[in-house]
């Protein structure tokens, strides 16, 4: 700086593909004195001329500089090593100062990962003793993202010592569309965003224990009525019974694998609950089409069965092959058995989903529409329309469930709240298909009321044969 500073205009900017740079200079016969503020894309540096210009001699001018590097937002995980050390051990020395052993026992919070989240800036004045400044620097981050911090997330300023990324003098202030980096040194500077895995391990594992406990006892209710009840087969109830057997081995495998992190077996169980949950939801959509069908194309409705399978499980396996082809690494995480967030793994799943969730909305949509034409026409079949309408709602009902849980699964391991929303709403899908599709259906209802007269009419005729068996005859001539 002491050898450009002479040369340089008063103010100059220069951007390039990777770099932009902004300098202003001030001349005069004494120390220049006020605030001054450069910027940059996503990053401004404020600051003063009487910290510019130091205490030293001053040789008749003043710079300040800033530089923004737009390509550095990744650097090797050993520049976060020491970094990651002094954190962890930050949140242990805090936890001992606040006496949270009982706390810790149902909350645990581990730093998994840190990744920088803005451009990384160098400011630099003509002021040669920056290495602890009177006076604080301030430096403003725009996020990428807006998104406020949490218990499991957190914005942290940082600057390049020498070999890795360090803390040691900066304060950080966040919003949720930028940081404040007040510091009282200069140097090259960031915000890295630090995420922590919030373990609720009490709550959330008795949760899901006796939430997949009930609803695996409903969908295997479910399995065995579809499965036995020979008076309501037919298209729709076959789509029930498949729904209902993938819905089960989803969240038997999720009950016992979701948590194998770091074991043997953990990809396979992500990939298997790759393949059942978006099973589920191809039987779902093939529910919307055949009810679009019953309504609209009168006479043709029921699907062929080979075509069924091919869609509610072929079509799932081909996009599971397909994606373990394409990134292999994507099944499985350091901390649950599910699908990578990392290259946008997790679109695999919530694509898919996402079209299924928009096809079924619009035919029901549509299926609801010619219901209330057919309603409104001279001769309508109004037991057969209601059945329609009943089917519809029920079918509705079951996607706004089981769409809803998956919104909420997007975040289940970025937030404790949707942790235990996805927990509650994927504990309560199995009771739900057996209240939608069997108590709230009158022919099973039927079925379940012969088949518990036949219990007790069984009962009752053992009951009577004991009481009628004919009491032995006293042998001839005895007497008392």
């Amino acid at each position: 700086m002491m050898l450009i500073g002479p040369q340089l205009i008063r103010h100059a900017k220069s951007q390039r593909t990777h770099i932009e740079a902004e300098l202003v200079v001030k001349r005069g016969r004494t120390p220049p004195t006020g605030p001054v503020t450069l910027s940059a894309e996503n990053a401004s540096f404020n600051t003063s001329w009487e910290m510019a210009a130091g205490n030293g001699t001053y040789p008749g001018f003043t710079v300040v500089a800033l530089v923004s590097y737009k390509s550095l937002d990744s650097t090797p995980d050993s520049s976060f090593q020491a970094l990651r050390e002094k954190m962890e051990e930050e949140e242990r020395r805090q936890k001992q100062q606040e006496k949270e052993e009982e706390q810790q026992e149902k909350q645990k919070k581990v730093l998994t990962e840190l990744q920088i989240v803005s451009n990384v800036v160098t400011a630099c004045v003509s002021n040669p003793d920056t290495h602890k400044l009177d006076q604080n620097v301030n430096l403003t981050f725009k996020h990428p993202q807006e998104r406020n911090e949490s218990e499991s997330l957190r914005y942290v300023c940082v600057f390049w010592d020498r070999d890795s990324w360090s803390q040691h003098g900066c304060v950080s202030s966040s919003t949720s569309t930028h940081t404040v980096c007040s510091c009282n040194h200069l140097s090259s500077f960031a915000v890295l965003m630090a995420l922590y895995d919030i373990k609720h391990t009490f709550e959330l594992q008795l949760i899901t224990w006796i939430g997949l406990t009930v609803s695996l006892a409903c969908l295997f209710v479910c399995i065995l009525t579809f499965g036995l009840c020979r008076s309501i087969k037919g298209t729709r109830t076959t789509i029930h019974l498949h729904l209902s057997l993938c819905l089960f081995l989803a969240d038997l495998i999720f009950l016992c694998g979701i948590s194998r992190a770091q074991k043997a077996g953990c990809g396979l169980v992500a990939g298997l609950l790759h393949y059942f949950f978006l099973a589920a939801f191809s039987w779902m959509l093939l529910e919307g089409v055949q009810l679009y069908r019953m309504v609209v194309l009168v006479f043709h409705t029921s699907l062929r069965p080979a075509y069924m399978m091919a869609a509610g499980y072929g079509a799932p396996l081909a996009i599971v092959i397909i994606s373990a082809i394409a990134y292999p690494q994507g099944y499985g995480t350091d901390q649950h058995c599910w699908l990578s967030l990392q290259r946008g793994f997790i679109w695999a799943f919530f694509g898919p989903v996402c079209i299924i969730i928009f096809l079924n909305a619009f035919f029901f949509l549509i299926t609801l529409w010619k219901l209330a034409e057919k309603f409104t026409s001279l001769n309508p079949d109004l037991s057969n329309l209601q059945m329609i309408k009943g089917f519809t709602m029920t079918a509705m009902a079951q996607l706004c469930v089981l769409g809803g849980m998956w919104i909420f699964g997007c975040f289940m391991f970025q937030s404790v709240a949707m942790a235990y929303l996805f927990t509650i709403l994927n504990s309560l899908q199995g009771a739900l298909i057996f209240l939608l599709h069997c108590l709230m259906y009158e022919p099973v209802r039927d079925e379940y009321a012969k088949f518990l007269r036949g219990i007790c009419t069984r009962e009752k005729v053992e009951s009577s044969r004991v009481h009628l068996q004919p009491v032995q005859q006293q042998p001839a001539g005895f007497k008392d």
